[in-house]
């Protein structure tokens, strides 16, 4: 059975209002449609049963409600999960830990959800992109040295519809910035070629992928391959794991997070655009505790909302634009920094 997008209906039972809302918010993130969600009375009483492609059942006491079980074998055919755990309160560590528990029982017995850009639509988007007006690099940004290691460097984590949002931020952005981009991008790997040239045209910025050994240059939009997890060494050399990312999505955007500030520190910054799902929300509070800047694009302009949303609801974020807005607020950070390094050098002089 699916729903008016194309996507599967979901049964939702429970006898606690506020556990029916949170799993009919957590499934819609993943583009589920809703077909029926109430308390096991409301089933029961239905003269039709409503069709569903799966079952999420959740009770205060299963004793409270005997009937039930037999009511949906001898009404379903669709998988039904019973017992599963009461949903923490929205914003939390343990609400996004709670929301990924749910989603692999989800894709154990729907397949894979979360939706991605195809290669027809990053093809699509160098089609209709024309070349920006080239901004200007302020005047206190001393222009960083070709081949430069980079000090700072900021995450760009996307999913759905983030190709767009990312190629419209680095376009934007002014030439020799003393910064240095790595980019995780939920995606197939037999578009990785495809996005890489399509991003690259009309930018600044050379994108390359990961390569053993690599330090992250000023520059570089370095993109993280999606088979296996990347990490860095404390000199910033870059490291191939012999393992897969953790988690249903390659790269995992919340161990990128964790890897590259376990090498820059506070010199580590994020940007999470366009996506479905919660990648970044459980490792984005711990970047804020560095002193990182977290910044989320916001609603209206992403293809899907949910990642930047999911971020933002922990609390830890400090900025929220379009990529324009974006690209505008990490020049006028840097020109800031510029500016007070200028000022500390003429005091102490």
């Amino acid at each position: 059975m699916t729903g008016p997008n194309g996507r599967p209906g979901i049964g939702i039972v429970s006898d606690v209002v506020l556990q029916r809302h949170r799993l009919q918010a957590a499934t819609g993130k993943f583009g589920l449609d809703v077909s029926f969600s109430g308390d096991p009375d409301r089933l029961m009483g239905y003269p039709d049963f409503p069709e569903a492609a799966l079952w999420l059942i959740t009770l205060q006491d299963e004793a409270d409600h005997p009937a039930l079980f037999e009511h949906l074998l001898d009404n379903t055919d669709a998988p039904v999960l019973f017992g599963l755990d009461q949903a923490p309160k929205p914003g939390t560590t343990e609400y996004f830990r709670w929301e990924r528990r749910l989603l692999d029982k989800l894709e154990r017995q729907l397949g894979h959800l979360e939706q991605l850009d195809s290669a027809g639509d990053i093809e699509e988007l160098a089609a209709k992109a024309d070349a920006p007006d080239t901004p200007a690099l302020p005047h206190w940004i001393t222009p960083a040295t070709e081949g430069s290691v980079a000090e700072e460097v900021w995450i760009l984590g996307a999913s759905l519809g983030g190709p767009a949002a990312v190629k419209t931020f680095l376009d934007h952005l002014p030439p020799k910035l003393p910064v240095g981009f790595v980019y995780a991008q939920h995606i197939d790997g037999n578009f990785t070629d495809v996005l890489t040239r399509v991003l690259g045209r009309h930018a600044h910025y050379t994108l390359k992928r990961a390569q053993t050994g690599y330090q992250v240059r000023n520059g570089d939009v370095v993109m993280l391959p999606v088979e296996r997890e990347w990490s860095f060494d404390q000199e910033g050399k870059m490291i191939e794991q012999e393992h897969p990312w953790p988690g249903p999505y390659g790269p995992s955007i919340d161990q990128v997070l964790l890897n590259v500030a376990d090498c820059y520190g506070k010199h580590c910054h994020v940007i999470l655009f366009s996506g479905m799902g919660n990648d970044g929300a459980i490792a984005a509070p711990l970047l804020k505790a560095y002193g990182s800047h977290i910044w989320v694009q916001e609603s209206t302009s992403c293809g899907n909302s949910s990642m930047p949303d999911s971020v933002a609801a922990t609390g830890c974020t400090s900025f929220c634009g379009t990529p324009e807005q974006l690209a505008k607020e990490l020049v006028k950070v840097i020109e800031n920094k510029c500016l007070l390094n200028s000022r500390q050098k003429r005091d102490s002089a």
